[in-house]
């Protein structure tokens, strides 16, 4: 059974980027473009623009939430939205209370841990990540070892 599971490793980090990386993208995408409900608490309306630290988090949302949902510079994606979830949390949900579950900074340490888990594991099956490597790959190749020869 571990055999399998091991096997299929690579296809479930596939899968959980690119379901990560959707929701955080649309987080972004509501408040940036007051899509699919808008920000939250202002009535189906956007964030407005420069404004700190909405409007920032909610670009860094969009953003690397879109890179990491197609696997292009992942870790790199994932780092800066697992730093930005951080910073959520402890600047905004603390404040409240300690503990998660008493301030509502659950969704800010789950997308926190993550895309932290993310930057060790890289993209998994599915991602551009994946291609643009092996396309590095054999653009390092020696050019004799890439012409075929007859037999």
């Amino acid at each position: 059974m571990s055999a399998r599971l091991d096997a299929a490793r690579p296809y479930a980090l596939g899968l959980f980027r690119v379901v990560v990386g959707l929701l955080f993208a649309v987080h972004g995408a509501a408040s940036l473009f007051g899509v699919l409900g808008g920000a939250a608490g202002t009535d189906g309306g956007t964030i407005d623009a420069g404004t700190w630290p909405g409007w920032y988090a909610a670009v860094i949302q969009f953003v690397a939430g879109g890179l990491v949902l197609v696997g292009l510079g992942t870790r790199g994606a994932a780092l800066i939205a697992s730093g930005s979830m951080a910073y959520a949390y402890f600047d905004v949900h603390q404040r409240a209370a300690l503990w998660p579950i008493q301030n509502g900074g659950e969704l800010s340490v789950l997308f926190c841990w993550a895309f932290f888990l993310l930057v060790f594991t890289g993209s998994g099956a599915f991602g551009l990540d994946r291609l643009v490597a092996r396309r590095t790959a054999v653009a390092d190749e020696p050019a004799e070892d890439r012409t075929p020869t007859a037999a």
